[in-house]
């Protein structure tokens, strides 16, 4: 089943964006409610489609990895309100989609594997979605809100209740600027004592909501969060010591996990690569580099990709830096950043030699 479905992905993937048009297309024609479920805009949204298919092609045989995954997107998606009728109009429209573009290597052993595969999907998220006692969402409260810059701001977010979740893990949100366009965004800080989540954001081109945040999100406003996802973290028992490569906001998550880690005297030694184009992109690198004073365990490490003159850093891509300090084969790898920066710098390393069970990074990253 395994290599069938990898097989033909393989064929498929060059018409990706072809393949998300004609699946939502069959999706809304099948299942016509279905459409009030997702924004106007569906740009981003066949994004996130192609990036949890590669996501669940990449991890079809580590079951480890892919159960706990699917659980979590069950539970997400009940802040759509979806249902177990809708899972069977995703799957006749997914095969369809794939069927469309496989061209000649779709045979009926191909089929047979990809609704095997979709049954297990669609069983694991329906289960984990049934399973779950906490809400669907969560109502915060915008109590800061900094601009940084004119394309940088933190916001502050005060739920009703505590989100439970982990340094390390995303949510996603809906403001009231862009109702049902939801993003996923990491908190920056691990969980605290009456549960307010910080965020940094930067407005992207093209990014309704990023920009709407930060030039428009106002004190008071309600934001909706989803349930917690994503297992980026750092074992404190493991013998492995780790690297984490952050670029831009996607510093974020890793930021809550050194956070977090700095409150035991004890912890695997750290590599961060902090990069950006500039060195007014790296708007948290004297914290960091204040927070390493004081942790033995942490060395920050600054990369700078369009400002050759600076001192004191690194220069070129992440991948670069990475790479040239060698492999890392006997340490945890933690990336986050945007999907381009994600896809070099792991095929950089893995070529450098870095194995690939000792990497981590997730699915979805800031829009």
């Amino acid at each position: 089943m395994v290599q069938l479905i990898r097989e033909s992905w393989a064929e498929v993937e060059p018409y990706s964006e072809e393949v998300s048009r004609f699946f939502y297309g069959m999706l809304f024609s099948l299942a016509p409610a279905t459409r009030e479920l997702f924004p106007v805009n569906m740009e981003v949204q066949r994004s996130r489609l192609l990036r949890a298919l590669v996501h669940v092609v990449q991890m079809v045989d580590r079951p480890d990895e892919l159960t706990p995954f699917l659980q979590q997107l069950g539970r997400d998606h009940r802040k759509f309100g979806v249902v177990s009728e809708h899972y069977e109009a995703v799957g006749t429209a997914l095969l369809a989609a794939i069927k469309k573009y496989a061209g000649n290597s779709w045979t009926e052993a191909v089929e047979r594997a990809w609704a095997e595969a979709y049954t297990i999907m669609a069983t694991t998220m329906t289960n984990a979605a049934a399973a779950d006692e906490g809400p669907a969402w969560y109502n915060g409260e915008v109590v800061h809100h900094e601009r940084l810059s004119w394309d940088m701001a933190v916001v502050h977010i005060r739920p009703d209740y505590p989100v439970p979740y982990h340094a390390g893990q995303y949510v996603s949100v809906e403001v009231p600027q862009r109702p049902r366009l939801w993003r996923y965004l990491s908190p920056a800080n691990p969980p605290s004592e009456d549960g307010t989540m910080e965020f940094h954001i930067r407005s992207v081109e093209g990014g309704w909501v990023s920009r709407a945040i930060v030039g428009h999100a106002q004190l008071g406003d309600q934001w909706r969060m989803g349930a917690p996802m994503g297992r980026m973290s750092v074992d404190r028992n493991s013998e492995r010591d780790v690297v984490m490569i952050a670029g831009g906001t996607g510093l974020a998550p890793l930021r809550a996990i050194i956070e977090e880690l700095a409150q035991y005297g004890d912890n695997p030694q750290v590599h961060l690569f902090y990069g950006g184009r500039t060195r007014d992109d790296l708007y948290e690198l004297r914290n960091l580099q204040q927070a390493a004073m004081s942790n033995p365990w942490l060395k920050v490490i600054p990369v700078l990709e369009d400002d050759p003159t600076a001192q004191g850093a690194e220069h070129g891509t992440l991948a670069d830096a990475v790479t040239r300090h060698g492999a890392w084969e006997e340490h945890d790898v933690l990336v986050s950043g945007s999907p381009e920066m994600i896809r070099t710098t792991v095929s950089r390393m893995l070529v450098a030699g870095t194995p690939l069970e000792r990497i981590h990074y997730d699915p979805f990253t800031l829009d």
